[in-house]
C-alpha cells in the first residue's frame, strides 16, 4: 500500500541518516588516532619518549570505523560487485540476482553481529583488559564495533524487506535501484554532488 511505502522510504532515509553520522564518528575516532601516532612518532624521534598505546588506540579506531561504515556503503551501492554480466541481464532476472545477493548480505550481516556479541559478551563477563601499557577494558571498544555491526544487520535486513515488498509489487526497476550496482549516470551525478558540496564548503569558508 501506499502508506507503507511511504513507512518503508522513512525507516531507509532514517537509517541513511543514522549510517552517515556513524560514518563520520568512526572517521573521526581514525583522524584521532592519526593524530595520536603522529604526536608518537615526533616524541620517539626528538625525545625518545613515548605516550604509549598509539598503535592499540589506532587498531581500535579502524574496527570501529569499518563496522559503522558497512551499513553506509550498503545503502549507498558503494560496495565492489563484478558486473560485466550484470549489466547485460534484464530488469527482472537482474532484480532476482539482487534479492539472491542480498539475502546472503543479510546473513553476513547478521552471523557478523552475533560474533561480535559473542566476543563483546565475553570479555564483559571476564572483565578483560588488553595486555598493553593502557590496560584498556576491551569491552568497551568492542561494544562500539559491536554496535556498528549490529546496525549493519539491520541496515541490511530493511533493504531486503523494502526489495521484497517491490518484488510484491511488481517493481523490479525498483528493486533494482535499490539494491543493484550504480550506472554510470548515477556514478557521474555522484561524483557532480560531491563537487558541488566541496565547492559550497569552499565557497563558505
Amino acid at each position: 500500500s501506499g502508506a507503507s511505502a511511504v513507512l518503508m522510504q522513512r525507516l531507509i532515509a532514517i537509517a541513511t541518516a543514522v549510517s552517515r553520522a556513524g560514518t563520520w564518528f568512526g572517521g573521526a575516532l581514525v583522524v584521532l588516532a592519526a593524530v595520536i601516532v603522529a604526536v608518537d612518532v615526533v616524541l620517539r624521534a626528538a625525545f625518545s619518549v613515548t605516550i604509549g598505546g598509539s598503535d592499540e588506540l589506532s587498531g581500535y579506531a579502524l574496527a570501529v570505523a569499518s563496522a559503522f561504515a558497512f551499513a553506509l556503503a550498503l545503502i549507498d551501492r558503494a560496495h565492489v560487485r563484478i558486473d560485466t554480466l550484470y549489466t547485460l541481464l534484464p530488469v527482472r532476472v537482474a532484480a532476482a540476482f539482487d534479492l539472491l545477493a542480498m539475502a546472503a548480505m543479510v546473513s553476513l550481516a547478521s552471523f557478523l553481529a552475533m560474533q561480535g556479541w559473542r566476543v563483546f559478551a565475553l570479555s564483559w563477563s571476564l572483565g578483560a583488559r588488553a595486555l598493553t601499557q593502557l590496560n584498556t577494558p576491551l569491552s568497551v571498544p568492542q561494544a562500539l564495533w559491536f554496535a556498528g555491526l549490529a546496525w549493519f544487520a539491520l541496515v541490511s535486513i530493511l533493504l531486503m524487506l523494502r526489495a521484497l515488498v517491490l518484488l510484491v509489487q511488481g517493481d523490479a526497476q525498483g528493486v533494482r535501484q535499490l539494491l543493484g550496482t550504480k550506472t554510470a549516470a548515477e556514478e557521474l551525478a555522484d561524483e557532480r554532488t560531491a563537487q558541488q558540496a566541496i565547492r559550497g564548503a569552499g565557497g563558505a569558508a
